[in-house]
């Protein structure tokens, strides 16, 4: 369940810096679980103004497929892993590969 004086405080901070990637995580994670709509509107805005944002990958994909999305989840996987290999974030990549298998075990 979500914290609604850190969520307000969350946005707060992101009046004064829009475009700050990790409040953008930040506020996506507090919705995520209590408004769906919400927090996928934050996780697409990391994808399309900071796709270099590894850490949205995993928990975007893992949204979409929650929800029945199985193709955008797919594509979400795919870039992540991709994003995090180029970044050479290991534990990233390494996370996003098993939660893509397991997506894949599940939904094949």
């Amino acid at each position: 369940m979500s914290d609604m004086p850190r969520l307000q405080q969350l946005l707060g901070f992101l009046k004064e810096e829009p475009d700050d990637p990790f409040l953008l995580y930040a506020i996506a994670t507090e919705y995520n679980g209590t408004d769906t709509q919400k927090a996928l509107h934050y996780y697409e805005r990391l994808l399309q103004e900071h796709p270099d944002y590894v850490g949205t990958y995993y928990h975007a994909a893992a949204l979409y497929a929650d929800i029945g999305e199985q193709e955008k989840a797919e594509a979400i996987y795919t870039k992540g892993i991709k994003t995090a290999g180029k970044a050479g974030d290991l534990k990233a990549l390494q996370e996003l590969q098993n939660a893509y298998t397991n997506f894949q075990m599940e939904w094949d």
